[in-house]
């Protein structure tokens, strides 16, 4: 169930915080406005609130009610368009592309590590990923991916596991090997961005909930000041950030043809006890695998799988996504047959054609990031910072990355999502008989 409070899920159900911020009533100033408490923009909202910044933030929700509250809880060093990217930085930075590339990579996990660290942040936070081979044919690009991250200086913490090895990792025959990656991590998202937004409440932060923005009227000279509007109020600002990724319709004209909508299902199991959780996953990895359309799981802090996959491309909802996952999650643990299910839901992903997220400006005082195609744990964090550095006037990483060419679909969002559907298809199809 969706709606303007919290949809009923695990992280809803197991959150941390229960803090209610007021909805925007009467008209305010700020030096910064950001649009959407998700992780990008409580993330930004931290970064500018530690530098001195007067933030104030507005969403149409609750804080983390979209992706950021959904999610499988991986944070990977995952970029979808990765070749996409570093082909295009090789031609506009040369040999400065390997840093840029890492930073797109690993940074991310900095951040959060060291964020959780300096706020006390109780969210669940564990290190260990699998990255597993679905068909042996998956082996080499697996193997190539391990071997960057090596070169790239992660040697300690990354290393293959063959296809027996998997086995002592996981209880499930499924796999012909795969990459175990002790750097990356997973952890309660929710908890996690609830604890971002407290941080920056703590710092000066002003945010507000239950406040959809109807509009934002940007500034016509580069000293003015930006504009922006709810049902029943305004912040006037110098400088405005657009953070709502595959939730919000703001800045059509410029933004249209660039993301669209992927519907994620994800569940969590009744509690399984800590023998049987220790029994399928002895180390508490996250796990996902190597198919286009993947399957991504790991266990909860109270011994809980949560198990998710079944993207639908169409930007339609799942029908009822726990019998729509059942059968991945009992194929890849035969010993979880008819195991109850306490919580299922969705979640909306920003899908790039390219999978490049995508950072910039419109007019003299609107930043924006989006579309992080279902990599966003790390990802908006990374963006949060180079936003903030933009903002204080460091421009060097965010020019660079805004200038990063992006597949505009000259179609609305419902025949672009059914092209990209059909993409998907002929992968999905590939996968099958790879």
């Amino acid at each position: 169930m969706q709606t303007s409070e919290r949809i009923d899920n695990y992280y809803t159900a197991s959150r941390n915080d229960h803090t209610s911020y007021p909805a925007l009533i009467g008209n305010h100033s700020a030096d910064v406005v950001i649009v959407g408490a998700g992780f990008t923009g409580v993330a930004t909202a931290v970064e500018l609130s530690e530098r001195g910044y007067n933030v104030a933030v507005i969403e149409a929700h609750r804080v983390g009610w979209g992706a950021t509250g959904r999610n499988g809880g991986q944070v990977t060093g995952s970029l979808s368009g990765d070749a996409a990217i570093q082909q295009q930085l090789q031609t506009m930075v040369g040999s400065d592309s390997k840093e840029l590339m890492h930073l797109l990579r690993w940074h991310g996990h900095d951040i959060i590590k060291q964020r959780v660290q300096r706020y006390n942040i109780q969210c669940d936070l564990q290190h260990g990923h699998l990255n597993t081979a679905y068909r042996e044919s998956d082996i080499p690009d697996l193997q190539k991916a391990m071997h960057n991250a090596q070169n790239a200086g992660l040697s300690e913490h990354v290393r293959w596991l063959d296809k027996t090895e998997v086995q002592e990792k996981l209880a499930t025959p499924l796999y012909h090997g795969g990459v175990l990656n002790h750097y990356n991590m997973h952890l309660h998202s929710l908890n996690l961005c609830l604890g971002e937004a407290a941080a920056a409440h703590s710092l000066g932060a002003t945010l507000y909930e239950q406040s959809p923005v109807t509009d934002i009227q940007t500034a016509t000279t580069a000293t003015g000041k930006a504009c922006v509007k709810t049902a029943n109020g305004s912040i006037t600002a110098s400088t405005v950030i657009v953070a709502g990724n595959a939730y919000h319709r703001l800045f059509q004209r410029q933004l249209k043809g660039l993301v669209f909508p992927a519907i994620l299902g994800n569940l969590t199991t009744a509690p399984l006890g800590e023998d049987l959780a220790r029994k399928i996953n002895p180390d508490n990895l996250a796990v996902y695998d190597s198919r286009m359309v993947l399957d991504y799981y790991r266990l909860t802090a109270d011994n809980r799988l949560m198990f998710g996959g079944g993207t639908n491309y169409s930007g339609r909802d799942i029908n009822n996504v726990a019998n729509a996952l059942r059968p991945g999650l009992e194929a890849t643990f035969p010993e979880l047959k008819g195991i109850d299910i306490d919580y299922a839901w969705t979640g909306t992903a920003g899908i790039v054609v390219n999978r490049i997220p995508i950072i910039g400006k419109i007019g003299n005082n609107v930043y924006f990031a989006q579309g992080y195609s279902g990599h966003g744990m790390a990802s908006s964090h990374i963006m949060a910072e180079i936003m903030a550095d933009a903002v204080s006037g460091t421009q060097e990483r965010f020019d660079v990355l805004s200038k990063l060419k992006h597949v505009r679909l000259p179609v609305g969002q419902q025949a672009g999502s059914a092209l990209i559907a059909l993409g998907m298809a002929y992968y999905q199809l590939k996968d099958r008989f790879r």
